[in-house]
């Protein structure tokens, strides 16, 4: 069977959701979820060249108050921004900002993070009609359910074709 073959019976298979899917109020509890680990932290630490020395130094973050090292505020965003990404952003559209983002608690490392979005607002495009403007707030929760991170983020998302 050669690649020719095998392209011409190849089906695409369309990810994500469309517009046509965000209907506000909408809300969508994002997959699986994922632990951070001391190596995510130092990683990602390391190279975005962050120097507090609560996220790499233990004695330091528990001379403030912290049982140990704080997981990167910014590995969290990225983390529980990363997890909605399936659900509400996959099927394609710019991404156009994030607001009103609020770091609600520490995060440590083996703290597993899970997601949820609802959609806020949801409207045409009038400079783009082949997509929509949809705003949600996602939150990011720990292990025990407690919120670690809130925010606004906005894309345009693409249309059903039709």
């Amino acid at each position: 069977m050669g690649d020719a073959d095998f392209r011409s019976r190849a089906v695409p298979m369309p990810k994500g959701n469309r517009f046509e899917d965000m209907t506000p109020g909408r809300v969508f509890e994002h997959h699986w979820g994922r632990t951070l680990t001391e190596g995510d932290n130092a990683a990602f630490t390391t190279q975005t060249l962050s120097f507090c020395p609560l996220y790499f130094n233990a004695p330091y973050a528990q001379s403030m108050g912290h049982p140990g090292v704080q997981v990167n505020p910014l590995l969290v965003f990225n983390t529980v921004f990363g997890l909605s990404v399936e659900d509400l952003s996959e099927g394609g559209g710019p991404f156009l900002g994030v607001d009103d983002c609020q770091f609600i608690q520490p995060v440590y490392p083996g703290d597993t993070l899970t997601a949820r979005s609802q959609v806020e607002n949801a409207k045409a495009s009038n400079s783009q009609p082949k997509f929509g403007i949809v705003t949600w707030h996602t939150e990011g929760f720990n292990q025990r359910g407690e919120a670690v991170i809130a925010f606004r983020r906005t894309n345009l998302v693409r249309r059903r074709a039709g």
